[in-house]
């Protein structure tokens, strides 16, 4: 099993959102979330104290959110909503990959990312999503039919996310494609790719072992809302 030295993967989603995408958090003390229109996830550090967790419920505004914690640890007035059992991968240590057809998607594309994410459902994908960094796609017939892009940003680390592929195009290797294409771009710039995927993606999962990606550690992904603001 791969592993970090720095741990910086231990609680990705704060330290995305107090570096690379403070620009689009919200933050309060030690608690931080993505705007709302970027995607529902947010943090309080592994050693949150009440005063945290206050801070994030003023953050969440009465609505839900997602966090890489087990339900267990959210305190008694926060309400658990729904639990996501997954793996966290690791990129390769080497990927070289080079495409034609993929092409970077931008802000004129939104419409139909947003679209192909509602059809195939490859995790949490709102309007502004496509801020958070480099989104790849296919096109077929000016049509886009799969695209992948990345999340979470680290000091060291890049997610690999919203894998999709439009269901009368799959089994065409297009998310092969374009996790290869994103590896390769994310190693190109000195980094290291990682993802978390659903565990009862069996196919997902083989996918990216076929690209070499290792399971570094299972994760939960609670989706709850506190109970009252503070």
């Amino acid at each position: 099993m791969a592993t970090t030295a720095d741990h910086e993967l231990d609680n990705p989603v704060l330290r995305s959102l107090v570096g690379w995408h403070n620009d689009i958090a919200q933050r309060d003390g030690r608690a931080a979330r993505f705007h709302p229109d970027v995607g529902p996830f947010m943090a309080v550090p592994h050693d949150a104290e009440t005063d945290d967790w206050r801070a994030l419920a003023r953050l969440t505004r009465g609505a839900s959110g997602l966090l890489f914690r087990p339900a267990a640890d959210l305190p008694a007035d926060w309400k658990v909503l729904h639990q996501i059992e997954g793996f966290q991968m690791v990129g390769p240590e080497t990927r070289a990959c080079t495409a034609d057809d993929v092409g970077v998607l931008g802000p004129t594309d939104v419409p139909e990312m947003c679209a192909l994410a509602k059809l195939t459902s490859p995790g949490p994908f709102s309007a502004r999503t496509v801020e958070t960094g480099t989104y790849l796609g296919i096109k077929e017939e000016g049509r886009l039919v799969a695209m992948a892009g990345e999340r979470l940003h680290t000091d060291h680390w890049v997610e690999v996310s919203a894998v999709c592929t439009h269901p009368d195009r799959r089994g065409r290797g297009y998310a092969t494609t374009l996790v290869a294409a994103l590896t390769s771009r994310i190693r190109g710039r000195g980094k290291e790719p990682f993802m978390h995927v659903v565990g009862e993606n069996t196919s997902a999962l083989r996918l990216y072992e076929e690209l070499g990606y290792e399971v570094r550690r299972r994760v939960q992904a609670t989706e709850a809302v506190p109970l009252r603001e503070s």
